[in-house]
């Protein structure tokens, strides 16, 4: 029996998943983060663009 508590011990204080996850949580967060400045700015840059090119091409 103290052996399988012990096994058990050693289970809970194994951190080595937890970098994988905290990892993981970050990449995620960061595409999340870009995937939005994308869409928000490449709407941006497009009417900015169409409004310069009307523009230039006159009445």
């Amino acid at each position: 029996m103290n052996r399988v508590s012990a096994s058990f011990d050693a289970f809970l204080r194994d951190e080595s998943g937890v970098t994988a996850i905290e990892y993981g949580l970050v990449a995620s967060i960061v595409s999340i983060t870009i995937l939005t400045s994308i869409t928000y700015f490449g709407t941006q840059v497009n009417s900015f663009l169409t409004a310069a090119a009307n523009a230039i091409k006159g009445p």
